[in-house]
């Protein structure tokens, strides 16, 4: 699934010269967390509720003792005087704006989010920006491609051999160290794990089978220390 297919087209934009009470109450009306910022039809910025926290009105901007202030950097002061004081959205904006190109994989647009710790990634294209691309698309993604019917029977057999398969293909859980066996639709899991948590991803593994109608867990915790 490619980012132009579930970006969101038609998003609302902010002015460099527009005021940051402005930028609030868009986010506030909207239900929005950000916008980006066009300079005539460029992207110059994003301007987000992070860029709210420390303000003079609310007396969050931050504070340092006199001694602290001296040794501290001069421009970094400025900067942060700026940001709690500043009036217009080009003022506070964030200049360096993480993008994605539009014909990129889903997967593309979730790794920058996780890199740079974003909510939200505007999309582009040789023309300039096209979209938004955010969490809320990624939910609606899932929803468009999560099974929604109950799925019909399949035989034991058939379930078995999806489960093993699925197994070997996993780095987290050694071949050959689970085995499975179903009968009407029940996995039944034996053998050795080395950590609880390979024991929630069998579980999740083998309900994600269609046609599973249930799991008995006989697996047992292998533990390093009776073996030293």
């Amino acid at each position: 699934m490619k980012v132009a297919d579930m970006m969101t087209c038609g998003v609302i934009s902010l002015a460099p010269e527009d005021s940051v009470r402005k930028a609030a109450e868009l986010m506030l009306r909207y239900d929005m967390s950000g916008f980006p910022v066009l300079d005539h039809g460029k992207l110059v910025g994003m301007i987000t509720q992070g860029d709210f926290l420390r303000r003079a009105e609310t007396g969050t901007e931050r504070h340092r003792p006199r001694w602290r202030e001296f040794f501290a950097d001069p421009g970094q002061l400025a900067e942060e005087y700026t940001h709690s004081h500043a009036r217009t959205v080009g003022e506070v904006m964030t200049r360096d704006v993480v993008t994605v190109a539009e014909n990129a994989n889903l997967d593309a647009a979730v790794a920058l989010m996780e890199r740079h710790h974003v909510k939200r990634l505007p999309v582009v294209n040789s023309a300039g920006m096209v979209g938004i691309i955010s969490r809320v698309n990624l939910l609606r993604a899932f929803l468009v491609v999560a099974p929604k019917d109950a799925p019909g029977p399949v035989d034991d057999a058939a379930i078995r051999d999806r489960l093993t398969a699925e197994l070997e293909r996993q780095p987290w859980i050694p071949h050959g160290s689970v085995q499975a066996t179903v009968e009407k639709g029940v996995v039944v899991l034996q053998g050795t794990i080395r950590d609880e948590r390979q024991r929630s991803a069998l579980r999740v593994a083998a309900e994600n089978i269609p046609g599973v109608r249930g799991l008995i867990d006989h697996l047992q915790e292998f533990d390093l220390a009776l073996v030293s």
